[in-house]
């Protein structure tokens, strides 16, 4: 079990993309957030207290999170004097990034001295079986993108809190280190090994009663040169009825892939339907996603307003709006289906 209160490590971190732990965190689980620490030349800015470790420690935080992901997702060398100092101060280290942190010789010596515990989310805690393909009874909905760190995170995690709130039947399942936090249970599924992932995918959203909604959370792109496989275990192990497409409007190329320009939201539909129906041949795009964080009210309503236009189907903001527009669009189509 993870110790809370969380304070959140930002690192370096040059923008929000790369903090994309600590912003779930702080949106998803605030009552958890102590504060951050930054080290020098860090661009981000969460909005909570800057605090040394001992402050940290002082206002109850239990857990040091590393809040950013690097590309390949190694601690870095900078850190380590830091995270050795955090564990010092009495903070149990967590992490979701691939490398363990008992890997790390300074941090696995100082923990075991100090007597505090070393968390790798990104873990799995079991093993899956390989994929079935079976058609399972329930509900399901994926959340996909054209790119990564899009907010198909938030956007699941809405769209299952819309649903409840509406007296549906629904559960968020996490599939990456952030919402496994959030969630308390999920499974790491970039960390599983390939030939079985679509399996855990499976296994993640079970059998369940005819109106039961499982959202899960959706992983990389099938756009991505380097995570589009998971991407793909992912949408086939599924198995959803519905997805819900993903996009930042501003967003020309793929983060950290400049030489990939960013596929249209007409091409990605079509691509997750056609790869979709390999499980699912009656798989629907349900709505779209639209992070408008960098937009002002007027620009984000705009979008929002084109895109409904052109796809005659729910557009919302996660965080400015909630997904209650998508959650009725999803209880309406159910009841029409069963009249």
């Amino acid at each position: 079990m993870l110790k809370k209160p969380y304070l959140l490590f930002l690192g370096e971190a040059r923008d929000a993309p790369h903090a994309k732990t600590a912003f779930g965190l702080r949106d998803w689980a605030g009552d958890d957030v102590v504060g951050q620490h930054r080290l020098e030349g860090c661009a981000v800015d969460l909005g909570v207290p800057d605090l040394s470790f001992a402050q940290a420690v002082e206002r109850g935080a239990r857990s040091l999170v590393i809040g950013v992901a690097p590309v390949g997702g190694a601690v870095t060398a900078s850190w380590i004097p830091h995270l050795t100092a955090a564990i010092d101060a009495g903070l149990d280290l967590v992490s979701g990034l691939h490398q363990r942190l008992a890997d790390v010789p300074e941090l696995a010596r100082a923990a075991e001295a100090r007597g505090v515990a070393l968390h790798d989310v990104r873990r799995p805690a079991r093993a899956f079986p390989v994929a079935t393909g079976r058609k399972r009874s329930g509900r399901r909905l994926l959340t996909v993108g054209v790119d990564c760190a899009v907010g198909k995170k938030y956007a699941a995690l809405a769209i299952a809190a819309a649903l409840r709130e509406r007296g549906a039947d629904a559960t968020f399942r996490a599939t990456g280190q952030t919402g496994i936090m959030i969630a308390g249970d999920g499974v790491p599924l970039d960390a599983v090994v390939a030939d079985f992932a679509a399996g855990a995918a499976e296994w993640l959203s079970p059998d369940n009663s005819a109106g039961h909604w499982d959202v899960i959370e959706g992983q990389g792109s099938l756009f991505h040169p380097a995570y589009a496989g998971v991407s793909l275990a992912l949408l086939h192990g599924s198995q959803p009825d519905a997805f819900v497409l993903c996009l930042d409007p501003q967003r020309r190329t793929l983060a950290s892939f400049d030489d990939y320009p960013i596929v249209s939201a007409e091409v990605a539909i079509e691509r997750h339907r056609l790869e979709g129906a390999l499980t699912n041949p009656a798989i629907r795009c349900a709505g779209l996603s639209i992070n408008t964080s960098g937009l002002d009210e007027a620009a984000a309503e705009a979008v929002k307003a084109e895109l409904r236009q052109r796809f005659g189907l729910p557009v919302f903001d996660p965080i400015r709006d909630g997904a209650g527009e998508l959650a009725d669009h999803l209880l309406a189509a159910d009841a029409g289906a069963a009249a």
